[in-house]
Protein backbone atom coordinates (compact mmCIF):
# COMPACT_ATOMS: atom_id res chain seq x y z
CA UNK A 1 0.00 0.00 0.00
CA UNK A 2 1.20 3.56 -1.07
CA UNK A 3 2.36 5.68 1.98
CA UNK A 4 0.12 8.56 0.75
CA UNK A 5 -3.04 6.55 1.69
CA UNK A 6 -2.14 7.21 5.56
CA UNK A 7 -2.29 10.36 4.78
CA UNK A 8 -6.53 9.75 5.13
CA UNK A 9 -6.45 9.50 8.38
CA UNK A 10 -5.63 13.39 8.98
CA UNK A 11 -8.93 14.50 7.83
CA UNK A 12 -10.39 12.05 9.72
CA UNK A 13 -8.73 12.85 13.12
CA UNK A 14 -9.03 16.26 12.26
CA UNK A 15 -12.69 16.02 11.77
CA UNK A 16 -13.40 13.99 14.68
CA UNK A 17 -11.32 15.99 16.91
CA UNK A 18 -13.09 19.36 15.62
CA UNK A 19 -16.34 18.11 16.61
CA UNK A 20 -16.09 17.08 19.82
CA UNK A 21 -13.98 20.21 20.85
CA UNK A 22 -16.43 22.23 18.87
CA UNK A 23 -19.41 20.62 21.50
CA UNK A 24 -17.19 22.33 24.57
CA UNK A 25 -16.25 25.48 22.55
CA UNK A 26 -20.37 26.12 21.77
CA UNK A 27 -21.58 25.01 25.45
CA UNK A 28 -18.73 26.66 26.97
CA UNK A 29 -20.00 30.35 24.96
CA UNK A 30 -23.32 29.62 26.29
CA UNK A 31 -22.62 29.27 29.70
CA UNK A 32 -20.52 32.20 29.71
CA UNK A 33 -17.39 30.44 30.39
CA UNK A 34 -14.45 32.73 28.63
CA UNK A 35 -12.50 30.66 26.22
CA UNK A 36 -9.46 31.56 25.70
CA UNK A 37 -8.68 28.98 23.04
CA UNK A 38 -9.59 27.10 20.92
CA UNK A 39 -7.14 24.63 19.18
CA UNK A 40 -6.84 22.07 16.47
CA UNK A 41 -3.99 19.73 16.76
CA UNK A 42 -1.47 19.39 19.73
CA UNK A 43 1.06 22.24 20.55
CA UNK A 44 3.45 24.01 19.25
CA UNK A 45 1.45 26.36 17.62
CA UNK A 46 1.92 27.06 14.08
CA UNK A 47 -0.03 29.77 13.30
CA UNK A 48 -3.12 31.33 15.67
CA UNK A 49 -5.57 33.95 14.71
CA UNK A 50 -7.84 36.37 16.88
CA UNK A 51 -10.18 39.19 16.76
CA UNK A 52 -8.74 42.95 17.81
CA UNK A 53 -10.58 44.94 19.93
CA UNK A 54 -10.52 47.45 16.93
CA UNK A 55 -11.76 45.23 14.49
CA UNK A 56 -10.22 43.16 11.75
CA UNK A 57 -8.02 39.98 13.01
CA UNK A 58 -4.09 39.50 14.51
CA UNK A 59 -2.20 36.77 13.40
CA UNK A 60 0.39 34.58 15.37
CA UNK A 61 3.04 32.97 13.92
CA UNK A 62 4.36 29.88 15.90
CA UNK A 63 3.38 30.83 19.17
CA UNK A 64 4.86 34.08 19.11
CA UNK A 65 3.51 37.26 21.15
CA UNK A 66 0.33 35.42 22.60
CA UNK A 67 1.41 32.62 25.13
CA UNK A 68 2.16 35.32 27.79
CA UNK A 69 -0.87 36.46 27.08
CA UNK A 70 -2.75 32.89 28.41
CA UNK A 71 -3.20 31.64 31.82
CA UNK A 72 -0.43 28.86 31.74
CA UNK A 73 1.68 27.14 28.82
CA UNK A 74 0.42 25.88 25.84
CA UNK A 75 -0.22 22.41 26.51
CA UNK A 76 -3.23 20.37 26.59
CA UNK A 77 -1.98 18.26 29.09
CA UNK A 78 -2.89 19.81 32.61
CA UNK A 79 -6.25 19.76 31.05
CA UNK A 80 -7.62 22.81 28.87
CA UNK A 81 -7.36 25.40 31.89
CA UNK A 82 -4.06 25.66 31.90
CA UNK A 83 -3.02 26.61 35.49
CA UNK A 84 -4.77 29.75 37.61
CA UNK A 85 -7.10 32.34 36.34
CA UNK A 86 -5.24 35.44 35.60
CA UNK A 87 -8.37 37.40 34.65
CA UNK A 88 -7.54 41.39 33.98
CA UNK A 89 -10.72 43.13 33.21
CA UNK A 90 -9.23 45.82 30.73
CA UNK A 91 -7.39 43.06 28.88
CA UNK A 92 -8.44 41.43 25.61
CA UNK A 93 -10.85 38.45 25.90
CA UNK A 94 -11.30 37.44 22.19
CA UNK A 95 -10.58 33.52 21.78
CA UNK A 96 -7.30 32.66 20.03
CA UNK A 97 -7.88 30.07 16.90
CA UNK A 98 -4.58 27.91 16.66
CA UNK A 99 -3.73 25.41 14.17
CA UNK A 100 -0.61 23.15 15.95
CA UNK A 101 1.38 21.18 15.01
CA UNK A 102 0.95 17.34 15.99
CA UNK A 103 -2.76 16.47 14.06
CA UNK A 104 -3.83 13.84 16.17
CA UNK A 105 -5.86 15.69 18.74
CA UNK A 106 -7.77 19.19 19.81
CA UNK A 107 -7.97 21.24 23.11
CA UNK A 108 -10.73 24.37 24.36
CA UNK A 109 -8.56 26.30 26.92
CA UNK A 110 -10.50 27.46 29.65
CA UNK A 111 -9.64 29.02 32.59
CA UNK A 112 -10.60 27.06 36.29
CA UNK A 113 -11.15 23.96 34.41
CA UNK A 114 -9.12 22.53 37.45
CA UNK A 115 -10.84 24.29 39.82
CA UNK A 116 -8.57 27.24 40.11
CA UNK A 117 -9.39 30.16 41.94
CA UNK A 118 -8.83 33.73 40.75
CA UNK A 119 -7.60 35.21 43.94
CA UNK A 120 -5.76 34.19 47.49
CA UNK A 121 -8.95 35.15 48.89
CA UNK A 122 -11.08 32.08 46.89
CA UNK A 123 -13.25 33.86 44.74
CA UNK A 124 -13.58 32.57 41.09
CA UNK A 125 -13.20 34.59 38.10
CA UNK A 126 -16.69 35.11 37.03
CA UNK A 127 -16.08 34.10 33.43
CA UNK A 128 -13.98 30.92 34.27
CA UNK A 129 -15.39 26.90 33.92
CA UNK A 130 -15.01 27.06 38.05
CA UNK A 131 -17.73 29.37 38.65
CA UNK A 132 -20.09 28.06 36.66
CA UNK A 133 -23.19 25.35 38.28
CA UNK A 134 -22.75 22.33 38.58
CA UNK A 135 -25.22 21.33 35.99
CA UNK A 136 -23.71 24.04 33.35
CA UNK A 137 -20.08 22.36 34.18
CA UNK A 138 -21.50 19.09 33.32
CA UNK A 139 -23.29 20.45 30.27
CA UNK A 140 -19.72 21.52 29.15
CA UNK A 141 -18.00 18.46 29.60
CA UNK A 142 -20.66 16.00 28.05
CA UNK A 143 -21.20 18.15 25.15
CA UNK A 144 -18.01 16.51 23.19
CA UNK A 145 -19.57 13.34 23.36
CA UNK A 146 -22.78 14.05 22.62
CA UNK A 147 -21.07 16.03 18.81
CA UNK A 148 -19.39 12.67 18.09
CA UNK A 149 -22.38 10.93 18.76
CA UNK A 150 -24.34 13.45 16.71
CA UNK A 151 -21.39 13.02 13.85
CA UNK A 152 -21.54 9.65 13.44
CA UNK A 153 -25.64 9.67 13.30
CA UNK A 154 -25.06 12.18 10.65
CA UNK A 155 -22.49 10.25 8.67
CA UNK A 156 -24.64 7.31 8.56
CA UNK A 157 -27.88 9.09 7.31
CA UNK A 158 -25.66 11.23 4.72
CA UNK A 159 -24.38 7.55 3.45
CA UNK A 160 -27.66 6.10 3.52
CA UNK A 161 -29.44 9.20 1.80
CA UNK A 162 -26.85 9.46 -1.14
CA UNK A 163 -25.02 5.85 -1.52
CA UNK A 164 -28.12 4.01 -0.04
CA UNK A 165 -27.42 0.76 2.05
CA UNK A 166 -24.65 -1.63 0.97
CA UNK A 167 -24.60 -4.89 -0.01
CA UNK A 168 -22.45 -8.01 0.11
CA UNK A 169 -22.53 -9.72 -3.01
CA UNK A 170 -22.14 -13.17 -3.57
CA UNK A 171 -18.29 -13.33 -3.90
CA UNK A 172 -16.04 -15.19 -1.89
CA UNK A 173 -13.64 -12.90 0.27
CA UNK A 174 -11.46 -15.35 2.10
CA UNK A 175 -11.65 -18.73 2.83
CA UNK A 176 -9.87 -20.29 5.96
CA UNK A 177 -7.42 -22.34 5.78
CA UNK A 178 -8.26 -26.07 6.33
CA UNK A 179 -12.12 -25.45 6.26
CA UNK A 180 -14.68 -27.50 3.91
CA UNK A 181 -14.58 -24.59 1.63
CA UNK A 182 -10.93 -24.51 1.49
CA UNK A 183 -10.80 -28.72 1.17
CA UNK A 184 -13.56 -28.38 -1.44
CA UNK A 185 -11.41 -26.19 -3.46
CA UNK A 186 -13.21 -22.75 -3.26
CA UNK A 187 -11.29 -19.88 -3.86
CA UNK A 188 -11.30 -15.80 -2.76
CA UNK A 189 -13.07 -13.61 -5.23
CA UNK A 190 -15.19 -16.94 -6.76
CA UNK A 191 -18.87 -16.03 -6.64
CA UNK A 192 -21.10 -18.40 -5.90
CA UNK A 193 -24.46 -17.64 -8.19
CA UNK A 194 -26.62 -20.68 -6.65
CA UNK A 195 -27.16 -23.11 -3.66
CA UNK A 196 -28.10 -26.58 -4.30
CA UNK A 197 -30.00 -24.98 -7.36
CA UNK A 198 -31.05 -22.01 -6.01
CA UNK A 199 -30.05 -18.56 -7.72
CA UNK A 200 -28.16 -16.92 -4.98
CA UNK A 201 -27.11 -12.79 -5.61
CA UNK A 202 -26.39 -11.56 -2.09
CA UNK A 203 -23.69 -13.10 0.33
CA UNK A 204 -27.01 -13.33 3.11
CA UNK A 205 -29.18 -15.11 0.03
CA UNK A 206 -25.81 -17.61 0.17
CA UNK A 207 -25.94 -17.66 4.35
CA UNK A 208 -29.73 -18.16 4.22
CA UNK A 209 -29.88 -21.06 1.90
CA UNK A 210 -26.70 -22.70 3.13
CA UNK A 211 -28.53 -22.87 7.18
CA UNK A 212 -31.89 -23.70 5.78
CA UNK A 213 -29.86 -26.95 4.01
CA UNK A 214 -28.44 -27.56 7.55
CA UNK A 215 -31.52 -27.91 9.17
CA UNK A 216 -33.42 -29.62 6.55
CA UNK A 217 -30.67 -32.68 5.98
CA UNK A 218 -28.90 -32.52 9.05
CA UNK A 219 -26.90 -36.05 9.53
CA UNK A 220 -25.10 -37.40 12.32
CA UNK A 221 -21.83 -37.13 10.76
CA UNK A 222 -22.06 -33.84 11.71
CA UNK A 223 -21.19 -32.58 7.84
CA UNK A 224 -24.00 -31.77 5.45
CA UNK A 225 -22.72 -31.85 1.29
CA UNK A 226 -23.82 -28.44 0.09
CA UNK A 227 -23.93 -27.76 -4.07
CA UNK A 228 -22.79 -25.08 -4.86
CA UNK A 229 -22.59 -23.31 -8.69
CA UNK A 230 -19.79 -21.69 -8.55
CA UNK A 231 -18.52 -18.38 -11.29
CA UNK A 232 -14.60 -18.42 -11.35
CA UNK A 233 -12.70 -15.59 -12.99
CA UNK A 234 -11.13 -16.56 -15.90
CA UNK A 235 -13.15 -19.93 -16.45
CA UNK A 236 -15.82 -19.11 -19.11
CA UNK A 237 -18.39 -21.77 -17.61
CA UNK A 238 -19.77 -22.43 -14.02
CA UNK A 239 -18.67 -25.41 -12.28
CA UNK A 240 -20.06 -27.22 -9.73
CA UNK A 241 -18.60 -28.11 -6.21
CA UNK A 242 -19.55 -29.78 -3.26
CA UNK A 243 -18.79 -28.78 0.26
CA UNK A 244 -19.04 -30.91 2.98
CA UNK A 245 -20.63 -28.14 5.56
CA UNK A 246 -20.12 -28.09 8.95
CA UNK A 247 -22.91 -28.71 11.10
CA UNK A 248 -21.23 -26.89 14.34
CA UNK A 249 -18.54 -25.28 12.91
CA UNK A 250 -15.69 -23.52 15.35
CA UNK A 251 -16.21 -20.05 16.14
CA UNK A 252 -16.41 -16.93 13.93
CA UNK A 253 -15.98 -19.93 10.66
CA UNK A 254 -19.71 -20.72 9.73
CA UNK A 255 -20.98 -23.89 8.04
CA UNK A 256 -18.53 -23.61 5.48
CA UNK A 257 -15.17 -21.33 6.61
CA UNK A 258 -15.66 -18.47 3.98
CA UNK A 259 -16.44 -14.56 4.06
CA UNK A 260 -18.05 -12.17 2.24
CA UNK A 261 -15.74 -9.61 0.24
CA UNK A 262 -15.06 -6.36 1.27
CA UNK A 263 -14.36 -5.26 -2.16
CA UNK A 264 -17.50 -6.83 -4.14
CA UNK A 265 -20.50 -4.56 -2.77
CA UNK A 266 -23.51 -2.97 -4.57
CA UNK A 267 -25.24 -0.23 -2.56
CA UNK A 268 -29.35 -0.60 -2.56
CA UNK A 269 -30.76 2.88 -2.77
CA UNK A 270 -33.16 3.80 0.11
CA UNK A 271 -35.79 6.58 -0.72
CA UNK A 272 -34.27 9.75 1.11
CA UNK A 273 -37.06 9.77 4.18
CA UNK A 274 -36.12 6.27 5.08
CA UNK A 275 -32.44 7.74 5.46
CA UNK A 276 -32.77 9.30 8.51
CA UNK A 277 -34.12 6.07 10.61
CA UNK A 278 -31.78 3.59 9.01
CA UNK A 279 -28.98 6.20 10.03
CA UNK A 280 -30.03 5.88 13.85
CA UNK A 281 -30.58 2.40 13.66
CA UNK A 282 -27.37 1.88 12.38
CA UNK A 283 -25.83 4.33 14.94
CA UNK A 284 -27.19 2.00 17.52
CA UNK A 285 -26.13 -1.04 16.00
CA UNK A 286 -22.47 0.23 15.90
CA UNK A 287 -22.98 0.90 19.93
CA UNK A 288 -24.59 -2.63 20.37
CA UNK A 289 -21.62 -4.11 19.06
CA UNK A 290 -19.16 -1.71 20.44
CA UNK A 291 -20.59 -2.57 23.93
CA UNK A 292 -20.82 -6.35 23.57
CA UNK A 293 -17.08 -6.87 22.32
CA UNK A 294 -16.23 -4.75 25.32
CA UNK A 295 -18.10 -7.08 27.33
CA UNK A 296 -16.47 -9.81 25.93
CA UNK A 297 -12.63 -8.94 26.33
CA UNK A 298 -13.82 -8.02 30.09
CA UNK A 299 -14.79 -11.68 30.26
CA UNK A 300 -12.48 -13.13 28.21
CA UNK A 301 -14.14 -14.47 25.33
CA UNK A 302 -12.83 -12.27 23.17
CA UNK A 303 -8.64 -11.46 23.24
CA UNK A 304 -7.77 -7.80 23.91
CA UNK A 305 -7.70 -5.92 20.74
CA UNK A 306 -7.14 -2.23 21.02
CA UNK A 307 -5.64 0.23 18.31
CA UNK A 308 -3.86 3.76 18.94
CA UNK A 309 -2.72 6.21 17.09
CA UNK A 310 -0.68 4.17 14.47
CA UNK A 311 -3.79 1.44 14.12
CA UNK A 312 -5.91 3.92 13.06
CA UNK A 313 -3.94 5.40 10.49
CA UNK A 314 -2.96 1.42 9.53
CA UNK A 315 -6.88 0.69 9.39
CA UNK A 316 -7.82 4.33 7.41
CA UNK A 317 -5.44 4.00 4.88
CA UNK A 318 -6.32 0.62 4.41
CA UNK A 319 -10.00 1.70 3.81
CA UNK A 320 -8.97 4.62 1.78
CA UNK A 321 -7.25 2.39 -0.62
CA UNK A 322 -10.20 0.89 -1.73
CA UNK A 323 -12.09 3.74 -1.92
CA UNK A 324 -12.04 3.46 -5.79
CA UNK A 325 -13.29 -0.38 -5.79
CA UNK A 326 -16.04 0.51 -3.23
CA UNK A 327 -16.53 4.13 -3.33
CA UNK A 328 -17.15 6.46 0.07
CA UNK A 329 -19.32 4.51 2.19
CA UNK A 330 -16.46 2.29 4.03
CA UNK A 331 -14.78 5.69 4.89
CA UNK A 332 -17.43 7.15 5.58
CA UNK A 333 -18.86 4.65 7.94
CA UNK A 334 -15.35 4.51 9.46
CA UNK A 335 -15.22 7.79 10.25
CA UNK A 336 -18.73 7.43 12.18
CA UNK A 337 -17.15 4.34 13.78
CA UNK A 338 -14.58 6.53 15.27
CA UNK A 339 -16.29 8.36 16.12
CA UNK A 340 -18.38 6.56 18.22
CA UNK A 341 -15.78 5.20 19.66
CA UNK A 342 -14.10 8.49 20.71
CA UNK A 343 -17.52 9.25 22.57
CA UNK A 344 -17.62 6.05 24.81
CA UNK A 345 -13.90 6.36 25.36
CA UNK A 346 -14.20 10.22 26.68
CA UNK A 347 -17.10 9.07 28.71
CA UNK A 348 -15.91 6.72 30.85
CA UNK A 349 -14.94 7.79 34.56
CA UNK A 350 -11.45 7.67 34.20
CA UNK A 351 -9.25 10.82 35.24
CA UNK A 352 -8.20 13.25 32.80
CA UNK A 353 -11.20 11.87 30.14
CA UNK A 354 -14.46 14.00 30.57
CA UNK A 355 -15.93 11.05 32.02
CA UNK A 356 -13.33 11.28 34.93
CA UNK A 357 -13.96 15.11 35.30
CA UNK A 358 -17.87 14.39 35.77
CA UNK A 359 -17.43 12.12 38.16
CA UNK A 360 -15.54 14.74 40.12
CA UNK A 361 -18.73 17.01 39.66
CA UNK A 362 -20.71 14.32 41.19
CA UNK A 363 -19.10 13.76 44.00
CA UNK A 364 -18.85 17.31 44.57
CA UNK A 365 -22.69 17.45 44.27
CA UNK A 366 -22.70 13.98 46.56
CA UNK A 367 -20.68 16.44 49.30
CA UNK A 368 -23.11 19.00 49.17
CA UNK A 369 -21.10 21.16 47.02
CA UNK A 370 -17.77 20.66 48.69
CA UNK A 371 -15.32 21.01 46.20
CA UNK A 372 -11.65 19.17 46.01
CA UNK A 373 -8.93 21.68 46.63
CA UNK A 374 -7.69 22.53 43.11
CA UNK A 375 -4.09 20.93 43.43
CA UNK A 376 -5.64 18.14 44.31
CA UNK A 377 -7.67 18.03 41.14
CA UNK A 378 -5.27 18.75 39.36
CA UNK A 379 -2.80 16.00 40.90
CA UNK A 380 -5.83 13.24 40.05
CA UNK A 381 -5.99 14.31 36.33
CA UNK A 382 -2.06 14.72 36.32
CA UNK A 383 -1.92 10.74 37.39
CA UNK A 384 -5.06 9.86 35.13
CA UNK A 385 -3.00 11.32 31.79
CA UNK A 386 -0.08 9.97 32.66
CA UNK A 387 -1.36 6.51 32.67
CA UNK A 388 -2.89 7.59 29.81
CA UNK A 389 -0.28 7.96 27.70
CA UNK A 390 1.56 5.19 29.03
CA UNK A 391 -1.21 3.00 27.95
CA UNK A 392 -1.15 4.68 24.48
CA UNK A 393 2.82 4.07 24.24
CA UNK A 394 2.34 0.38 24.97
CA UNK A 395 -0.68 0.08 22.20
CA UNK A 396 1.54 2.15 19.36
CA UNK A 397 4.48 0.05 20.15
CA UNK A 398 2.39 -3.02 19.74
CA UNK A 399 0.93 -1.51 16.40
CA UNK A 400 4.43 -0.87 15.23
CA UNK A 401 5.10 -4.39 15.56
CA UNK A 402 2.10 -5.55 13.96
CA UNK A 403 2.94 -3.87 11.13
CA UNK A 404 6.58 -4.73 10.38
CA UNK A 405 4.90 -8.12 10.66
CA UNK A 406 3.12 -7.95 8.11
Amino acid sequence: MSWYYYLAAIPVFSLLVLVHEFGHFITAKWAGIRVEEFGLGFPPALVSIRKRDRGGWEVFWLGRSRDEELTGKQTPFTGTSGGVSTFDPAATHHTIYSLNLLPIGGFVRMPGENGDVHDPDGNYDPQSFAAKSAGKRIIVLVAGVIMNFLLAMGLFIFAYSTMGEPISRSFIGTVVAKSPAALAGLKPDDQIIAVNGNPVHLFDDLVTQVNQAIMVTHQQSGVVPIHLTVQRTGVPAPIDIVVDARVNPPAGQGHLGISASDTRIAYNRVPIWEAPWKGIVQTFNVLHVFFDQIRQMIVGTAPVQLAGPVGIFQITGEVAQNTATTGWWPILGLTAVLSLNLAIINILPFPALDGGRILLILIELLRGGKRLKPEREGIINLVGMAILLTLMVVITVSDISHMVAK
